[in-house]
């Protein structure tokens, strides 16, 4: 795994303030420092951060996404929300769109549909994220979600080229589980097969840590990892990385 690109996604969810910019500081030497150049550090912080840490890490190579998107590409009447022309606007390259958070919510696969078409439209590179819930795992319908997620949420987007897809199993985020070996890589070849042709990075997301990442680097098809609470202890994402690229 180490001779391929890889990309190191951290979704800080809801967390962070002004002050906690100043961890940063860690993640910014380590990423001068160490030798290995073939990986890509992406940092998703709460929309309030995005401004002053794309001014943070102006110097540096780490680039800087948003966690969601309304789906409207022009300003309108939706009080509270945000559209990707803004999240531009203030400095974030990526969007995370999908996630199993959001689903819960009410977002279905049509709405993240259009929302997709929309951040391609200002220029953001997506990270779409899709996966099964317990109750579909054990149901054995993990196919048959993964192929409506695809089906369904880049139906008419031809040129995939600036999608990235994060396969995130619901039951895994926040648990301390992660699927087993033959099972992931299953998922993943099924992602791949239903993507066509044209090769997506396929990004694993689900309790990623510093225990069980020497197991989940060993799978090749794997292009990097979408890292939610570890991401947010300098140390602990710092390891991960490590970890992964020696």
């Amino acid at each position: 795994m180490t001779n391929k690109y890889l990309y190191f996604v951290a979704n800080w969810k809801m967390y962070g303030d002004l002050k906690t910019l100043n961890s940063l500081d860690k993640i910014i030497k380590f990423s001068k420092i160490i030798k290995q150049k073939r990986f890509k550090l992406i940092y998703c912080p709460p929309s309030t951060l995005i401004r002053p840490l794309s001014k943070r890490l102006k110097k540096t190579k780490i680039e800087v996404g948003a966690q969601n998107a309304h789906e409207s590409e022009n300003y309108g009447a939706f009080t509270g929300q945000i559209n990707s022309k803004m999240l531009k606007n203030v400095g974030a390259r990526y969007v995370i769109l999908g996630h199993s958070e959001n689903r819960q919510l009410g977002e279905d696969n049509k709405k993240i549909n259009l929302k997709i078409k929309s951040a391609l439209k200002a220029g953001l590179k997506i990270i779409y994220c899709i996966g099964e819930t317990l109750k579909e795992k054990r149901n054995k319908k993990t196919n048959q979600v993964l192929s409506s997620q695809i089906k369904i949420g880049l139906k008419t987007i031809r040129n995939k080229s600036n999608i990235i897809i994060a396969y995130e199993p619901v039951w895994s985020i926040g648990t301390g589980l992660i699927p087993k070996t033959n099972d992931l890589i299953k998922s993943i070849l099924f992602i791949k097969n239903k993507l066509g042709k044209k090769p997506s990075k396929i990004l694993y997301g689900g309790s990623v840590n510093g225990d069980n990442i020497k197991k989940l680097k060993k799978i090749n098809i794997i292009d990097g990892f979408l890292v939610g609470g570890a991401s947010q202890d300098p140390k602990k994402f710092i390891d991960i990385i490590k970890k992964t690229i020696n």
